[in-house]
């Protein structure tokens, strides 16, 4: 089964959220299940530094693609390759006037979107198409498998492309519905997709073209993270002004969780930490601890209960809730490190909270892997209160590294921590702390639990065991994956509404 994989990112070539992470592990292990995986990137700077070419560029058609095509001084190619270091078969969507800026894939220097990322972002999907349908004469996909409103236009484009042929079969992911990609309602004609398209039933999200939408509504199969998340997005309340269109294709939607690639995140091996541990040797923990305290010009204490947030400072990451608990979290003894970045508002407000309290809780604005690793492998309690989590890496990397997770309790979040209650105590499945309001009130509650807890140490020890040997691997997801590609595969009618010539 030879499955075309689209996205945006690849760690470590290019990160800027979790995206990356999965797109570095699910292809390998979908390759361990059996299929042939090939990915297919934007040939961002950074992306294209870690790729190494192995066949000769190959063209796009341009009949009926999106304007952009016909109007680059340098026509796009797809360049076969492989990523340095892993071998990972990939293609390299090539049009430096689109992909090779100064600034980030998505806004630039600035922080602002960038004014082409509908021409930018159809591409890479047209290209997806293209390859779907036979652009390399040397291998075609069986199944096309897009990733997140940047590639949404893909399972339009190729019912587009197969004009009277079957189509090939998409897949397409949802990672977070609240990044939609809406562009300007006139938009349709310069992208090469048909005007009667554009309504209610369609692309059309109040006035505005969506290449969310577009994937709802065109991908054979919808998928999102998490199980919990799959549920919560046909709802109202999540649903992010698409509930309805997603109700109506509920029974093309399944949730599927997220993996952890330990290879990668394991305290008995990761080569980010001066000091290991695992489950069984414990010692490291407290070395780590120390460590970054020391890093991070907090008070060496090793009863200070460490609280530690990495995550994009925004409102749905639910930051903003901290600063009114932080003075009770102080006052138990407590110490607080946050490590991100993103909104002007909340840095501010979490950037003046903070400094009240020096030497005992600090701020760190933007992304450091290694940082991540170590203030994971360091702390005791790691925050996840967002309003709304698809899956969350976070709180998974927390469990494998005895940082016991504080979550709100909604999607994957929901899905893979088990609150410290008496009776979960007792029947030795609980593996954090959950509050369900979003309130900073629900927050201190939760917290307090966690000081009850320490103050416990047989209880937090067997606790802290357990969620350090929960096991989240690719393999599962995996597994669901190839199984939901063979359903595709097996000829049957579709539900996605018909594509006007």
């Amino acid at each position: 089964m030879k499955v075309l994989y689209v996205c945006t990112e690849l760690y470590p070539l290019l990160k800027t959220g979790g995206l990356a992470d999965v797109s570095a592990a699910l292809p390998a292990a979908l390759q361990a299940a059996g299929c042939h995986v090939r990915l297919l990137l934007p040939a961002f700077a950074a992306i294209a530094a870690g790729v190494r070419a192995d066949a000769p560029a190959l063209p796009l058609p341009d009949v009926g693609g999106p304007e952009v095509l016909r109007t680059l001084q340098q026509a796009p190619m797809l360049v076969p390759g492989h990523v340095i270091g892993t071998g990972q078969r990939v293609y390299l969507l090539d049009a430096p006037a689109l992909y090779q800026r100064e600034g980030g894939p998505y806004q630039d220097a600035a922080g602002q979107d960038w004014r082409d990322n509908a021409a930018r972002f159809a591409l890479l999907s047209w290209a997806a198409a293209a390859l779907g349908h036979g652009a390399d004469p040397h291998w075609q996909p069986d199944l096309v498998h897009a990733h997140d409103w940047h590639a949404g236009l893909t399972p339009l484009y190729l019912k587009l492309l197969a004009n009277d042929r079957p189509a090939t079969p998409s897949v397409f992911t949802i990672h977070n519905l609240a990044y939609q990609g809406l562009f300007p309602a006139g938009s349709c004609a310069e992208l090469g997709l048909p005007e009667a398209l554009f309504n209610i039933d369609g692309l059309e999200y109040h006035g505005l073209l969506s290449f969310m939408k577009a994937g709802l509504q065109f991908a054979d199969a919808i998928t999102t993270v998490s199980p919990r998340y799959a549920q919560e997005i046909t709802t109202a309340e999540q649903g992010c002004g698409l509930d309805g269109a997603l109700r109506a294709r509920q029974d093309r939607l399944s949730g599927i969780l997220n993996g952890v690639d330990y290879e990668l995140w394991n305290p008995a091996t990761d080569p980010l930490l001066k000091a290991h541990f695992d489950v069984k040797r414990m010692r490291g923990k407290a070395s780590a601890k120390r460590t970054l305290q020391r890093l991070l010009g907090l008070e060496e204490r090793a009863d200070a209960l460490l609280f530690a947030a990495v995550t994009r400072l925004t409102e749905q990451k639910g930051l903003h809730l901290v600063p009114p608990i932080l003075p009770d979290l102080i006052e138990r003894g407590g110490q607080l490190v946050i490590l991100g970045d993103g909104d002007t508002a909340i840095e501010t407000a979490l950037r003046e909270a903070l400094a009240c309290h020096p030497g005992q809780a600090v701020l760190r604005i933007g992304y450091d892997e290694a940082l991540a690793h170590r203030i994971i492998a360091g702390a005791d309690v790691i925050l996840v209160p967002s309003r709304f989590e698809p899956c969350g890496l976070t709180q998974m990397y927390g469990l494998r590294y005895g940082a016991l997770p504080l979550v709100h309790a909604v999607g994957g979040l929901a899905d893979t921590v088990t609150d410290c209650s008496l009776d979960a105590i007792d029947d030795a499945s609980a593996s954090g702390f959950v509050f369900h309001d979003f309130s900073s009130d629900a927050l201190r509650g939760a917290m307090r639990r966690a000081f009850a807890l320490r103050r416990r140490p047989a209880d937090w020890n067997a606790v802290q065991g357990h969620a350090m040997q929960q096991r989240f691997d690719w393999q599962e997801p995996a597994q669901a994956y190839r199984a939901l590609y063979q359903r595709l595969l097996v000829p049957a009618g579709t539900s996605a509404p018909p594509v006007p010539a």
